[in-house]
């Protein structure tokens, strides 16, 4: 009997791949699960993981584990090290959720060019139209920076060139050549980059390179009156640099998913700026996005206990064997 540990309740959709499997013990965790979590690990035989974290210590704890399966296509919240150690695959569901996240950034950017939150302020408060309006500014004929050219950042790419926009890649894992085939203009050099640009959108994963790839320097070389995009992780964004900027007005707006720590303490100077928008870290919370991550992540717990994970979705394929 395999014991699964659903961080929390999965969809429907995701639940329906286990049906028919008489040889599975599924446990439901209530968030926070991370104390409960703990408890149950030495029987787990695997884990689907949202935002919890696993650390060295719970591969310690869980000696039949065979796979820890995130509902995300990140990974920076599960230690890759020790699950590698122990010859955990740590399993994603890459190709389910670029398309809403994609979309959900484009929401962001229009949502900062439009200033729609401020407008939408103006007429709850009583003003139809404020004096001299707010400033808004067009997508199309700018120049946008999709900083990461994995699968989110191809779709945005695309849609933004569909807004019309002049759409330039920084990607040191892509060769120029393979951008520019693409249709867009290779940026080598990051920071030449943010001083060409009108828009940065962030689609990059977290790991040690690219913790505060935006810092004050990035920041800095920015073009005055940018605005910044990031859906992919808080951490990619230095916070103080950040705040900085906005409050300088060198960086002139700001649409956030993600922050450095979620949710964001209250006195965080974000959640009072009238230059920014927020969204709860849900840029893939659709309900369709849910059902396709719920489903691969179900998938991902059975190919694994059936001894055949699928390398496209394994994280550290080194557990894979074959190096």
């Amino acid at each position: 009997m395999h014991r699964i540990i659903l961080c929390r309740a999965l969809p429907e959709a995701g639940m329906a791949v286990f049906a028919g499997r008489t040889d599975l013990d599924i446990v439901t965790l209530s968030p926070p699960a991370e104390a409960e979590l703990a408890r149950l690990a030495p029987d787990a035989s695997a884990i689907l993981a949202w935002v919890e974290r696993i650390g060295p210590e719970l591969f310690l704890a869980a000696p039949r584990l065979r796979v820890i399966s995130r509902l995300g296509v990140g990974f920076d919240t599960v230690d890759l090290t020790a699950a590698t150690a122990r010859g955990v695959p740590v399993m994603v569901v890459n190709g389910t959720n670029d398309l809403t996240v994609a979309e959900h950034a484009m929401t962001l950017m229009l949502g900062c060019a439009r200033q729609v939150a401020l407008v939408d302020a103006d007429v709850r408060g009583g003003t139809w139209r404020a004096t001299g309006f707010r400033r808004t500014v067009d997508l199309a004929g700018r120049r946008v920076l999709v900083v990461g050219f994995g699968r989110i950042g191809v779709r945005v790419a695309r849609l933004c060139a569909a807004f019309g926009m002049r759409v330039a890649v920084h990607d040191p894992l892509y060769p120029p050549p393979r951008i520019a085939a693409d249709g867009f203009i290779p940026e080598t050099d990051l920071h030449r980059g943010l001083a060409r640009a009108d828009v940065v959108t962030l689609h990059c994963p977290l790991k040690p390179e690219t913790r505060h790839l935006m810092n004050e320097a990035a920041f800095a070389a920015l073009k005055p009156g940018a605005m910044l995009i990031n859906t992919a992780r808080g951490g990619v964004v230095e916070e103080a640099a950040l705040i900085a900027a906005l409050r300088s007005g060198h960086l002139a707006a700001a649409g956030l998913d993600v922050l450095e720590t979620e949710p964001p303490a209250p006195e965080n100077p974000l959640l009072t700026m009238q230059n920014v928008i927020l969204s709860p870290h849900s840029a893939g919370s659709t309900d369709e996005c849910m059902d396709r991550m719920a489903v691969q992540a179900a998938r991902n717990i059975l190919d694994a206990l059936d001894g055949r994970p699928d390398p496209a979705m394994v994280v550290n394929t080194a557990v894979l064997g074959g190096g």
